[in-house]
């Protein structure tokens, strides 16, 4: 886990029990107090190389693990006012290693795949095209420190605009009051 990520994003291990007919694995208790009151749950694979973002939400939260494969999440923290603006880091993710990353909304975030992976993820409100926003995800001004260098993209994400713009676009929503989460972490 990274030393600093943006206030609100929590990096929490989860228990794995194996034995000789496979792994079974909790990946959300309502009293592990995630951040997160899940109203959607979403699977997406990706292969190597694929790089889904960068997006920011102004409404919804995210909380997702990988299941299966490997990956970067870049992330960006948008939100005027915030202990943690303008922070950029990178958590790197396994689905050999679960962990549950929770992203408050106005948290700028991209994944990028560096194996074949699936991702598992729930959000608090229901997915709305007004609440996604995005921006190049190799604007320099997004400062995140990961290592695609030619990535899969999307059209959309291929074409999104500059970080800028996209900071014009969230203007209305600011500021993003995401980052007073509660402290407590998951049991």
């Amino acid at each position: 886990m990274p030393n600093t990520l943006p206030s609100g994003v929590k990096l929490q291990p989860l228990r794995t029990h194996n034995d000789h007919r496979g792994a079974f694995t909790e990946i959300f208790r309502e009293n592990w107090n995630a951040g997160v009151a899940p109203v959607q749950w979403n699977v997406v694979t990706s292969e190597p190389g694929v790089l889904r973002g960068v997006h920011v939400h102004h409404t919804h939260d995210d909380y997702l693990l990988i299941s299966h494969g490997r990956a970067q999440i870049g992330l960006q923290d948008l939100r005027r006012g915030s202990p943690t603006e303008g922070l950029a880091a990178v958590v790197e993710m396994r689905g050999d290693a679960m962990e549950a990353l929770t992203i408050p909304r106005g948290v700028a975030h991209g994944f990028y795949f560096i194996e074949p992976s699936m991702h598992i993820y729930a959000v608090s409100h229901y997915w709305n095209e007004e609440d996604e926003l995005g921006c190049a995800w190799n604007d320099p001004a997004l400062d995140i420190p990961w290592t695609p260098e030619i990535p899969i993209l999307s059209e959309r994400d291929r074409n999104a605009g500059s970080l800028a713009e996209m900071m014009r676009r969230l203007e209305p929503y600011q500021p993003v009051r995401s980052w007073a989460l509660p402290e407590k972490t998951f049991a």
